[in-house]
């Protein structure tokens, strides 16, 4: 196995761990049931360890990956870091709408409802905007041939976590007696 699969497995099994601590989303109504009643919430120091360490390890696969000569890297990096602090705070109102959906999922009102899917796509939109925001500086610290390629790494990466945070999510149930 090579350098970019170890460190990709890495990614993966750190996602999978943390997301043990979750309950599964989509099993059949019994199973379901039995996940809902056993949810946990990781703790604050669990998920803030976990985010560390992602972080560091989503580095390591741009590192692995982008291919950079000494003065890319010089100047890719520290433009890098920026725009990882500034996706840290839109990241942690993430994780805030999350653990209020988790707290709340089992007796979620119509209005907390609407309320959580509006705080949700108001993070969606700060997350594009500052993707979006790095553009230019990570144009001018790289060819565009590797911009592209940084934000496809990206788009994998942060596709690979959204899928294991969606699947260990839990869904709202139906209420009984709906009229």
């Amino acid at each position: 196995m090579n350098k970019k699969s170890l460190i990709a497995a890495a990614v993966l099994a750190g996602v999978s761990l943390m997301s043990a601590h979750m309950a599964l989303a989509q099993d059949p109504p019994s199973q379901a049931t039995k996940a809902v009643a056993s949810f946990q919430v990781p703790s604050d120091e669990d998920i803030k360890l976990f985010r560390k360490d992602l972080r560091s390890l989503k580095k390591q696969i741009i590192a692995a990956n982008m291919g950079l000569t000494d003065t890319e890297a010089e100047q890719f990096w520290p433009v890098y870091d920026r725009y990882q602090t500034e996706l840290t705070g839109v990241n942690d109102r993430l994780v805030k709408v999350i653990e209020d959906y988790t707290a709340n999922f089992r007796d979620l009102s119509d209005e907390k409802a609407m309320k959580l899917v509006d705080d949700y796509l108001v993070v969606e939109m700060d997350r594009a905007r500052v993707r979006r925001s790095y553009l230019d500086p990570i144009g001018k610290a790289l060819p565009g041939r590797k911009v592209a390629r940084f934000y496809q790494i990206e788009n994998k990466m942060d596709a690979v976590i959204r899928y294991d945070l969606a699947a260990d999510i839990p869904v709202i149930e139906e209420r009984a007696n709906q009229p």
